[in-house]
């Protein structure tokens, strides 16, 4: 199977089929810190999953991404809105931001961080203190950070792979963020599109228990954390 960074480079359209069957998450970003006007920064942003309902009401939004196939999904998608541009794309390593210091009001990022945080990286812990060094150096002294990470897919309650739960204890207890959790189940028309739609990202394993559920609904379950500077 194709390894992730692949697939957001090869089957970019693919994947953003595959997101777009979850939940918008713009309201559970605006319980945590209301964006309408402010200067956002989307660290990780792939395919525009949080930029998309960002822009809307954003007074300038920074997209950056590791990868410019992915970045050119986004602006495309983002072009299709149809507002007054107001966002700009950026090629970027998480641990280095072309970013000024104090210019953004909230950094949000989703489903991104964990691929430099994860404990088969044996510098993670290097790479999240790197990570957050940058978004505290970014955010102006009332910003807030908000990050995305999956919680389990094929679950119907919290079971996060584990070899991202020393990164989640991490962002808890050293770093101070404050953590609950949301389902983000994907709808899909039936089990065939189910099966389909999820085999090139998650592998076989989910795809057996598409088919041995007959699920048409795949029960996904994703951490939010979040920080007030």
């Amino acid at each position: 199977m194709a390894t992730h960074e692949q697939i957001y480079r090869n089957q970019a359209d693919t994947y953003e089929f595959m997101i777009s069957r979850q939940p918008e998450l713009s309201e559970v970003i605006k319980a945590i810190r209301p964006f309408h006007n402010l200067d956002i920064l989307d660290l990780g942003a792939g395919s525009g999953r949080l930029s998309r309902v960002l822009a809307k009401e954003a007074k300038s939004l920074l997209c950056t991404d590791i990868s410019s196939a992915m970045l050119d999904l986004l602006e495309h998608k983002l072009m299709q809105l149809g507002i007054t541009r107001n966002w700009t794309t950026e090629v970027a390593d998480h641990r280095n931001l072309p970013i000024a210091d104090k210019s953004i009001d909230l950094a949000v990022s989703g489903w991104s961080i964990c691929y430099l945080t994860g404990t088969e990286n044996n510098q993670w812990e290097e790479n999240l203190e790197q990570i957050i060094s940058e978004l505290r150096r970014v955010l102006r002294p009332d910003g807030t950070m908000i990050i995305f990470e999956t919680m389990g897919t094929g679950t119907e309650t919290p079971n996060p792979p584990r070899f991202l739960t020393d990164y989640y204890r991490a962002l808890e207890e050293d770093y101070g963020f404050q953590h609950k959790w949301i389902r983000m189940d994907y709808h899909f028309r039936d089990v065939e599109e189910a099966r389909q739609s999820t085999e090139f990202f998650f592998g076989e394993e989910l795809t057996k228990e598409i088919i041995d559920n007959h699920w048409s609904t795949v029960p996904e379950c994703a951490g939010i954390w979040w920080k007030h500077l």
